[in-house]
């Protein structure tokens, strides 16, 4: 149990020492919030000893933890047509594990990014077109699409000023969730789940998620760091990805390689199929008939979680702090010193993982890391940030045979997309508070996707069951306890 130190008007710490006599005075001039931390520091054990139940009932009862396997394999809760991961294949009976592949409602990712590449455009919204409507655009569907999207880049009247920059916070994602609940009283038919409508809605948050990210950065950097604050609107006639650094950055300017680069990172994060964390939380709340607001806020509290979307931060931080401990960053023997000592929990956050390595699905490799580590290469190359890369590329070969010798592992280890995610927005002088935010600007639109097929498809509330191993008991009256 550690003491938490938290700025002035913040919820306080807990208190580690029992009261006592002497101290009941000073007890009672605590503040109500200073009791309450109190309290919940003293009966702390009391909950865990209660809540704890033994790892082996759930072999016992064959429940599946994470509702995953130990062979990776998840529980097929549904079905879906948006998109597919391939991470093993069955070979003579025997499920063996292949090189990652994903596809886009049945087109190969690695596919889609070289033809929207090769016509030297940005894709996002070509790519957004296919998940929410099932079929590639034609040039006039996405003209008329992009024309859509462009008219739906507005807020209400003075939401920024009455909304976002009312008590910002470091918590971007926080922020992000407390504008679009908020948005939601703007919307007279908030409560309307008609299939156009929930378009509708879908729609115009895609658009308005960048704004409320970045608007919602400026604030914070502006009141709690004391930076300049100014506010770009977006250009109608831009991308997302164009417009979301011409909104970030004080001279609005960018280049052709830093638009084109986080358009394919927006374009690998926008879907990832239905058992994602983040995707699973919008069909179980769409399922109970909730508005696309409050389905959308409970999508970016599961996103925000570091276990999902908060992993390519601690890359960075993990980076940071191998080069303040390696003496020499281009000796391999003193980087996979390094790594071993992350996998003992002798380094970093002492927490066992090399940050960015692994994927609950994919084993020999993640499609859309090897995808993106090109154009992360090209972009170093223009930043001079190619020693960075290089040791990025370092940890990523050495790694895998680390991990195998080190774990005793059921499935291949390789770089997940968010190994060189983080490298890539860093690069892009992206903040790190942003980092997730992005993620979810991406994801928007593939939550938007499952939102509607889970209404189209089902009329049903997700209610799975939970087996009950607590000892039944006789009612204690309360002056014999």
């Amino acid at each position: 149990m550690h003491k938490v130190c938290l700025k002035e008007g913040g919820f306080p710490p807990c208190s580690l020492t029992e009261p006592s006599p002497q101290k009941e005075e000073c007890h009672m001039t605590r503040s109500p919030l200073e009791r309450l931390a109190d309290y919940a520091c003293a009966n702390e054990s009391r909950l865990v000893q209660n809540a704890s139940m033994n790892p082996e009932l759930y072999n016992l009862y064959g429940v599946k933890r994470g509702l995953r396997d130990r062979q990776g394999q998840g529980v097929l809760a549904g079905l879906t047509g948006i998109s597919e991961i391939e991470s093993s294949k069955v070979v003579d009976g025997e499920s063996v594990p292949c090189e990652g592949r994903l596809w886009y409602r049945g087109y190969d990712i690695i596919d889609l990014v070289n033809g929207v590449m090769s016509g030297g455009r940005l894709g996002f919204e070509e790519v957004a077109y296919l998940l929410l409507f099932g079929e590639l655009p034609s040039r006039e569907q996405l003209k008329e699409f992009c024309a859509v999207m462009g008219d739906c880049r507005t807020l209400p009247t003075n939401f920024v000023r009455d909304v976002i920059m009312k008590a910002p916070s470091r918590d971007m994602m926080n922020t992000l969730s407390r504008s679009v609940l908020t948005l939601a009283s703007y919307d007279d038919r908030v409560d309307d789940i008609s299939i156009p409508n929930v378009l509708r809605q879908c729609l115009m948050l895609i658009a308005v998620f960048p704004m409320l990210a970045v608007y919602g950065y400026h604030s914070y950097n502006h009141y709690e760091r004391d930076e300049s604050f100014y506010i770009h609107r977006p250009e109608g006639n831009l991308s997302t990805a164009a417009n979301l650094l011409r909104m970030l950055r004080p001279d609005k300017g960018y280049t052709d390689l830093e638009a084109h680069v986080l358009d394919l990172a927006l374009i690998l994060h926008m879907e990832h199929g239905g058992g994602n964390n983040s995707t699973f939380t919008t069909h179980v709340v769409t399922s109970s008939g909730s508005d696309t607001y409050s389905v959308m806020a409970a999508a970016l509290a599961s996103l925000k979680g570091p276990k999902h979307g908060g992993a390519n931060i601690k890359v960075v931080e993990m980076m940071e702090d191998l080069k303040r401990n390696v003496e020499d960053e281009t000796d391999e023997a003193q980087v996979e010193e390094y790594l071993l000592k992350l996998l003992r929990k002798e380094a970093f956050d002492k927490k066992g993982l090399i940050y960015g390595m692994g994927h609950a699905v994919y084993s020999l490799s993640d499609p859309r890391a090897t995808v993106f580590k090109g154009f992360v290469e090209k972009l170093a190359k223009e930043k001079e940030k190619q020693k960075e890369f290089a040791l990025y590329s370092m940890v990523e070969r050495l790694a895998p045979d680390i991990i195998s010798r080190e774990r005793r592992i059921y499935k291949g280890v390789s770089a997940n997309v968010d190994f060189y995610s983080g490298i890539t927005y860093s690069m892009l002088g992206i903040p790190r508070e942003l980092f997730t935010p992005i993620f979810a600007i991406a994801r928007i639109v593939g939550w938007s996707a499952h939102r509607m097929e889970e209404l189209i498809n089902m009329d049903k509330i997700i209610r799975p069951a939970y087996l009950n191993v607590q000892e039944r008991r006789e009612y204690q009256p309360l002056q014999e306890r």
